[in-house]
């Protein structure tokens, strides 16, 4: 190359060729760059691979390098890495390979034909041998994420199939990512790789740091698994390699974690299964995933609606219905007084168009429903005409129903106060009965009171459907604080560990914002019951626990509990009735209007315990965001 710095020791200086001020000698400079660099063997190679991973991540549809042959370049050095052990070792040169597949993945995230222009350089081949674990799981997480890229586009995605062990590399990649990395790198400190730090934390940070990157790490690695596998279960020729009970059954817990909030991980390739007739079959023959599909479209997840998608189309599909109706209707039906849900409108129709198809149709075939989703059905069909004819009613006759059901439910306060759980139920399900449809802020008062009830009657199920129909009645959705908060208790009870965790982060995030004295957080801190209830969920849904239980590792340095914290007390959480007990030591019920004006407002109020562990202390653990081009 002609230009080189006087003071730079390197000939033909990347870093001096960019600085060309003559564009056509610049680019003949780079274009020569790209073909040599491979067989070249001196000392900093990895200084330019560095600075072009930089240039592609901030300017990832800038066509230049692409049209200069950059990936050609990147696939050799790939290739060069696999062969040349030696050259691999020497110097820097370990970190090329990571950094030769991430510039592969960046150029190809966003642009159709820059993808193409890697696939006729022949970048498929090297990125398998990375996927197959040739070097470390580091390598893979970066191959994984360039050839997902590669998968996304029509006119790329043949090239990608046509290597058949791609998918099946990423399914059992998927499995087993989190403990490949767990007990690869995150067990044992003093074992881990140098270069894998420093890549991890760009040498700005100690262990602590280097074991929350790790486990941010491993969920793309999972996730970016998914992504790719989703890829090929839009083509129904793949679906029997997908859709079998052994990695099925593992997709609804494959969720991320509080890391990657912006994937939407095993509940979209369930979707995606869902939507083909050719995937429903397997998924319907596996009560597991459905359960979890049901508890994720309870959950305030924000891929609910794609799980809510999921048991729709297998209640509407003839040939899974009869499979998952006993679970998918009562949780459907829960769901349907929700209106929108995000860009979903009208979500609350669908599901009772739905379910009155599915009724109406019973009888025919094999779709025989029982009379408990029949009666739910019922039940429900009658509300909406309900509402219908109350739209006719004179207002007078409505406030005379609405004064009933105050009479009613203070009837409920006053026997929930006195002890008797089961009368006050039955109260708040009378007042219920006569409280109009259209007065939907009482409504979600009652349904969130007799919720509190079924809690203490020990009754987790009732509890989450009461709930549930309290924060699709409440609007916006989902952001009804007591009843998300109750929810989370029922779900502590039944052991779901990351339903529960979602709820009471949401929580949180609602008593940060609301007016309501009894739970808006005083002085920015958190409720301690809160503060216990995420820390136990938090250990419990740690995305590295099963991996961490198979390797003894749970106890032994690296456990969830020093990233997290451990109880200062060593307490175990307190049960739902204790995190709502008054001074006098009873139960008290909170009301849950929060309009100072409304006839429902309850002047009954419990005083909640604050510790000194402020929010943003508390939000530390989980509230990370994932960069689909991160580092």
């Amino acid at each position: 190359m002609d230009k080189v710095s006087p003071d730079c020791p390197y000939p033909g200086c990347f870093f001096c060729v960019m600085k060309e001020g003559n564009p056509s000698k610049r680019r003949a400079s780079i274009l020569k760059f790209f073909r040599e660099l491979p067989s070249q063997d001196d000392d900093g190679q990895v200084l330019p691979i560095s600075g072009l991973w930089n240039t592609a991540m901030a300017h990832p549809n800038d066509p230049e390098f692409i049209e200069l042959g950059i990936f050609e370049c990147m696939a050799a050095l790939i290739w060069k890495g696999l062969k040349n052990r030696r050259w691999l070792s020497h110097d820097q040169n370990i970190y090329i390979p990571y950094y030769a597949a991430h510039i592969i993945g960046s150029y190809t995230m966003n642009m159709e034909e820059f993808a193409e222009s890697a696939v006729h350089a022949g970048v498929i081949a090297p990125l398998v041998e990375l996927l197959r674990g040739r070097l470390t799981w580091v390598e893979q997480r970066v191959a994984v994420r360039a050839l997902g890229h590669l998968a996304t586009y029509t006119n790329t995605f043949p090239a990608v199939a046509s290597h058949g062990e791609i998918l099946e590399l990423s399914i059992q990649l998927a499995i087993s990512s989190l403990e490949i990395v767990y007990s690869h790198f995150y067990q044992y400190v003093d074992r881990r790789i140098s270069y894998h730090c420093d890549l991890l934390t760009r040498g700005m940070g100690g262990v602590e740091m280097e074991s929350r990157k790790a486990e941010e790490w491993a969920s793309q690695l999972q996730c970016w698994s998914l992504q790719l596998i989703n890829c090929f279960a839009f083509k129904p020729e793949f679906l029997p390699t997908i859709c079998k009970p052994e990695f099925l059954v593992k997709l609804p817990g494959m969720w991320g974690g509080l890391v990657n909030e912006n994937s939407p991980a095993g509940i979209g390739l369930l979707r995606t299964i869902c939507h083909h007739k050719l995937g429903r079959g397997p998924v319907a023959s596996c009560p597991g995933i459905i359960e979890a599909l049901c508890n994720i479209a309870r959950s305030s997840d924000d891929w609910q609606y794609m799980a809510i998608d999921c048991l729709l189309w297998l209640i509407q599909d003839p040939s899974t219905c009869h499979k998952v109706i006993d679970k998918a209707v009562p949780a459907l039906v829960d769901l349907a007084e929700i209106t929108n849900l995000g860009d979903h409108k009208k979500l609350g129709d669908t599901i009772v168009n739905v379910l009155q198809e599915c009724l109406q149709s019973q009888g025919t075939g094999r779709n025989t429903i029982s009379n408990r989703e029949r009666e739910l059905i019922e039940e429900l069909l009658n509300s909406k005409q309900r509402l219908k004819w109350e739209k006719n009613m004179p207002k007078e006759d409505l406030h005379i129903k609405q004064a009933a059901a105050l009479v009613v439910k203070l009837e409920g306060n006053s026997l929930f106060s006195s002890g008797n759980i089961a009368g006050a139920a039955s109260k708040y399900s009378e007042a219920l009965s006569l409280c109009p449809m259209r007065s939907k802020k009482e409504r979600v008062v009652l349904y969130s009171n007799r919720a509190q009830c079924y809690l203490l009657l020990q009754q987790p199920l009732a509890a989450i459907s009461d709930a549930t129909h309290a924060v699709c009645l409440h609007n916006p959705p989902n952001c009804h604080a007591k009843s998300l908060w109750r929810r989370a208790q029922a779900y502590d009870m039944l052991g779901l560990a990351k339903e529960s965790l979602l709820d009471a982060i949401l929580f949180i995030n609602e008593c940060s914002q609301t007016n309501d004295p009894d739970l808006s957080l005083r002085q920015n801190k958190v409720p301690d019951y809160a503060e216990r209830l995420v820390k136990k969920q938090m250990r419990a849904a740690w995305l590295f626990r099963e991996a961490a239980i198979k390797h003894g590792g749970v106890h032994g340095e690296g456990d969830v509990g020093d990233i997290y914290g451990h109880e200062s007390d060593g307490s175990e959480w307190e049960t739902a009735s204790e995190s709502d007990m008054g001074n006098d030591g009873r139960v008290e019920m909170g009301d849950d209007e929060d309009d100072d004006d409304s006839e429902w407002k309850n002047e009954d109020g419990r005083k909640d315990k604050y510790d000194k562990t402020t929010l943003k202390d508390i939000k530390h653990g989980y509230n990370l965001h994932l960069a689909e081009d991160e580092s």
